[in-house]
């Protein structure tokens, strides 16, 4: 399915930027901040949701006031990040939500997933699971248990990117 593209004028540029950071704004805010009705407003929001311009809210939590957890950045090697290997891999981390992203990247590593699990027990037993799985061609797993959070994502940069036009 092909995305519609709108055009990112000055008020879609700003509604982004706003509710990236915001997602919780009224409509009524949103419009007084980018200087639109709130009709219009409600409805150039709506247009670039449709379009895929962002797809989906979601609400920052405190897990150290809420549950016991462990976070870690995990590193996964494979015999090769290519063919079957890759996709066999790419497709079984889908299936592990405690595996919140998984990034290909360049380098040392092939992939790079941040991970939250209840404990560091689980954290190593499900990354033994999967490495004993010849199918995915993982030859090694580096864990590195997060100590302390010192910055907290608070979304992209937007302000300081270069919009495509």
């Amino acid at each position: 399915m092909t995305k519609k593209t709108l055009r990112l004028d000055d008020f879609n540029k700003k509604i982004l930027a706003i509710i990236h950071k915001q997602a919780d704004i009224s409509n009524q805010e949103l419009a007084d901040r980018v200087g639109l009705s709130p009709s219009a407003c409600f409805q150039r929001k709506k247009a670039l949701q449709e379009a895929g311009y962002f797809f989906n809210f979601h609400t920052e939590m405190d897990l150290d006031r809420i549950c016991e957890h462990v976070l870690a950045y995990v590193e996964f090697y494979l015999q090769s990040n290519t063919g079957r290997f890759k996709q066999a891999f790419e497709s079984a981390i889908q299936d592990i939500p405690e595996f919140m992203d998984c990034l290909r990247v360049s380098g040392g590593s092939d992939y790079v997933s941040f991970s939250c699990f209840p404990d560091i027990a689980t954290l190593r037993n499900t990354c033994d699971e999967l490495a004993a799985r010849e199918e995915l061609g993982i030859t090694r797993v580096e864990v590195r248990p997060i100590l302390e959070r010192t910055k907290w994502y608070l979304g992209y940069p937007i302000e300081k990117l270069k919009w495509i036009d």
